[in-house]
């Protein structure tokens, strides 16, 4: 299996710098690895790294708690575009999931996605699967799909635990006759559990653990 082109090579520790962030780009032409997922903050260092390239710059937002309010995440977006990146992860608000409030949660989706579409980017929801209950999971799925995002992630890698192929299944069954794709993240860490997750029904990996991935 051939997982180079599903790879969003990640770094999105606190104590990221510079120079990590080059070398990550770096590498990300050198593998022809889809994307590099990084920090807000270095996204106009990424843009000018990658000059040139096909590959992706992908942020977060709202990451990694997903409680801030609908407004800020969508003003996180615009700056996050406006500085050069090609797709958002957007944390969904776990609080207002566990309260039931699914008319804020469609709402903070709804936002953010139609900000980064009007863009005409790429928009990711982080559904944090290992703090949700298979209802919740359904439940989140069947509004991704009504408001057309692109796709539907795993985890932040941060609050729980990341992927399993068991919420992998779970998602590519809920959006199963859908345009909605699927990007596991969290704890992959080699190339045995990517390709596990990949026949599972994942479409994109994030990973920090890129070259070994690959056997580099």
């Amino acid at each position: 299996m051939e997982l180079a082109r599903l790879i969003e090579h990640t770094l999105l520790k606190p104590d990221a710098d510079s120079l990590q962030i080059k070398q990550l780009c770096e590498e990300a032409i050198l593998y022809n690895f889809i994307g590099v997922c990084i920090p807000p903050y270095f996204v106009p260092d990424a843009r000018l790294y990658l000059e040139g390239s096909n590959v992706k710059v992908v942020t977060v937002v709202g990451f990694p708690m997903g409680y801030t309010s609908i407004s800020s995440k969508v003003e996180e977006v615009k700056r996050a575009i406006d500085e050069g990146a090609d797709e958002i992860d957007m944390v969904i608000n776990l609080c207002a999931v566990k309260d039931a409030k699914w008319a804020h949660v469609r709402n903070d989706i709804d936002s953010v996605t139609r900000a980064t579409h009007l863009k005409g980017k790429i928009m990711k929801v982080i559904l944090e699967t290992g703090l949700l209950k298979e209802q919740e999971i359904r439940r989140l799925c069947e509004i991704c799909m009504e408001i057309g995002v692109n796709y539907v992630k795993t985890s932040t890698g941060v609050n729980a635990p990341g992927a399993n192929v068991e919420a992998v299944a779970l998602m590519k069954e809920c959006i199963a006759d859908s345009s909605v794709l699927i990007k596991a993240s969290g704890g992959i860490k080699t190339k045995e559990f990517a390709e596990q997750l990949v026949n599972a029904g994942a479409n994109r990996l994030g990973t920090s653990s890129s070259l070994v991935l690959i056997g580099k």
